[in-house]
């Protein structure tokens, strides 16, 4: 099995791609070792020391080293727990008592129902334009609100702490909303 490897614009991520689906519907994101729980992957990456963050999209896995941590030591032991994982045929998840999958659900803020049309605009846009190409530098954002002009989005995977994070959602997102929807004024990160 081939793990291919990827660079983020985030230095301290690494997009890797096993060559199969990951996620079959949706992300999920992993910020912290007690999170990571849910994932015997996300658990494996998470004990290797250096780990900070893990991030599972459709056909990649993001991977976030701390500071001071060095790509030259983690990256081949990175591949060798998706190397295992994957070869392995093992879970992604663990089954929760119910036999589901133990992911939690990200919250929307509430938006004035008049507003509806404009919400779901702006979500076709993230979903279609934005989305895609924030997937192809291995993070996510995700719609999670719409109030008095403002639109709310969260980062993940390799967007979230990334040094030109700012810039893309300022300059890139922002623009591309306000030009397709006028009664966007701002664009926040959550």
């Amino acid at each position: 099995m081939l793990i291919e490897t990827e660079t983020t614009p985030n230095p301290s991520t690494l997009k890797f791609l096993p060559g199969q689906v990951v996620m079959d519907a949706g992300t999920r994101d992993f910020a912290d070792p007690e999170e990571a729980e849910a994932s015997p992957l996300a658990e494996a990456l998470f004990s290797l020391g250096d780990v900070e963050g893990v991030f599972f999209g459709r056909d990649f896995i993001s991977v976030t080293i701390g500071a001071g941590g060095d790509w030259r030591d983690a990256k081949p032991q990175v591949l060798g727990v998706l190397l295992d994982h994957f070869a392995g045929g093992a879970p992604l998840f663990r089954a929760s008592a119910n036999n589901g999958i133990d992911v939690a659900a990200d919250e929307e803020l509430s938006s004035d129902p008049e507003d509806a049309d404009i919400v779901d605009q702006i979500k076709d846009l993230i979903d279609t334009r934005v989305r895609p190409a924030v997937a192809r530098d291995g993070g996510d954002i995700v719609y999670r609100g719409f109030q008095k002009g403002t639109v709310f989005l969260a980062m993940h995977g390799a967007c979230s702490g990334c040094p030109s994070s700012t810039a893309t959602l300022k300059q890139g997102i922002e623009q591309l909303l306000k030009h397709y929807v006028p009664e966007v004024t701002d664009v926040r990160a959550v």
